[in-house]
């Protein structure tokens, strides 16, 4: 009877546009094929079948792959910002920009996560501590792709490729050199790897604990939040 009233308590709100919704779960998708791709490339766990011909170039094959799902990725990672700064449904990501400078959100958000105190009030959609962990992941994507862009521009010497060679022919070197950007590539994807599981549990942790529908919303576009004076 409780939770049949608090549900009426609950308005359905927009929060998140179809067109993120859609780069969310192609970036993820893209993210895991980059994973799986991208550990090949460096630890071979894979033989072709043995032939006399020379077609059998798993490595190629796995490069490819890595470095087509690699430019949807950066595709997905350019239109999310478009859409951070540009549309009118991610008002309230922008907004969520305010709240980081709340100390006493923090706080009661702090609070919240240790079971020591109810959800607060946001005015944005992302409470501080996620956005400013959504804020750092953007920065380890950037640092990725642009690790990824000099190892493409070794591989393709002409089109697409050569017209990056000299611009980040200076940045390689800032960075130490080819083996040393092969390394930061490899840390950053670690990073990533250590933050999705993280990222999956704190939405499972914030939907059930908050009981406002926040996960379906990346389905559905739709959070169920407390109208005011309830």
């Amino acid at each position: 009877m409780q939770n049949k009233k608090e549900k009426l308590q609950r308005k359905a709100e927009y929060e998140f546009s179809i067109g993120l919704r859609l780069t969310h779960w192609i970036r993820a998708i893209a993210i895991v094929l980059l994973i799986g791709t991208g550990y090949y490339l460096s630890y071979v766990f894979q033989s072709p079948i043995s032939n006399g011909e020379p077609i059998n170039f798993m490595q190629a094959k796995y490069r490819l792959i890595h470095q087509a799902v690699g430019f949807i990725l950066i595709a997905c990672i350019i239109f999310k910002v478009y859409l951070f700064f540009c549309d009118k449904v991610s008002r309230k990501e922008r907004v969520s920009i305010i709240d980081v400078f709340n100390i006493k959100l923090w706080i009661h958000q702090i609070k919240f996560y240790i079971f020591l105190g109810k959800h607060p009030h946001l005015r944005g959609v992302y409470n501080p501590l996620q956005f400013v962990t959504y804020f750092f992941f953007y920065l380890v994507m950037l640092g990725i792709i642009l690790t990824g862009l000099i190892l493409y521009i070794h591989t393709y010497h002409q089109g697409l490729g050569g017209m990056l060679y000299n611009l980040l022919k200076p940045l390689e070197a800032m960075l130490g050199g080819l083996a040393e950007v092969r390394t930061y590539h490899r840390i950053l994807m670690w990073v990533i790897m250590i933050f999705i599981p993280v990222h999956v549990y704190m939405a499972i942790f914030n939907a059930l604990k908050a009981k406002n529908g926040s996960m379906d919303a990346i389905f559905s576009g739709y959070k169920y939040v407390k109208e005011e004076g309830n």
